[in-house]
């Protein structure tokens, strides 16, 4: 089984302590994923982020539904936190989402390790496309939200 690797950075204009406050609300997973996906929780939302925490949702992508259960792994306010996937489409799934402060605002890091079944056609013609896709969608979202001008709006 290959493991591939997909790492992105994003510097947003506001201190860490906010934007690891935006992600550690999973309800703001909904507004960073692309609508195209069809995503949503399975299971209510409750209580506080913690290490242990399990997430199920689901989502269409090609067409098919997939059922998606997430653990935080590893949770370490406000520097990082880890999720990977317990139940769902890929092999291995661990996604370790870093925050540092940086020039005056935060450096958000995306580390994803992954594997797919099907092997290297559907990693190069879906499974990588398709990250890169979600990833950028995301960073727009978040530069969207966290623009100077829009203060309010990402309290």
């Amino acid at each position: 089984m290959k493991i591939h690797q997909l790492q992105t950075e994003l510097w947003l204009p506001r201190p860490r302590k906010q934007i690891f406050a935006f992600f550690a609300d999973p309800q703001n997973l909904e507004r960073l994923t692309p609508t195209w996906l069809h995503f949503e929780f399975v299971t209510p939302l409750k209580g506080v982020i913690r290490q242990g925490t399990l997430l199920d949702y689901r989502l269409r992508l090609h067409g098919i539904l997939l059922r998606w259960q997430s653990e935080i792994a590893v949770w370490e306010p406000p520097h990082r936190f880890v999720d990977r996937q317990t139940k769902g489409p890929y092999s291995v799934w661990v996604h370790e989402h870093t925050f540092k402060e940086r020039d005056g605002g935060t450096l958000v890091g995306d580390r994803v390790e992954y594997a797919v079944p099907g092997g290297r056609l559907v990693q190069k013609f879906f499974v990588a496309p398709d990250l890169q896709r979600i990833f950028r969608y995301r960073h727009r979202v978040l530069e969207e939200i966290f623009k100077p001008e829009s203060r309010a709006a990402a309290s």
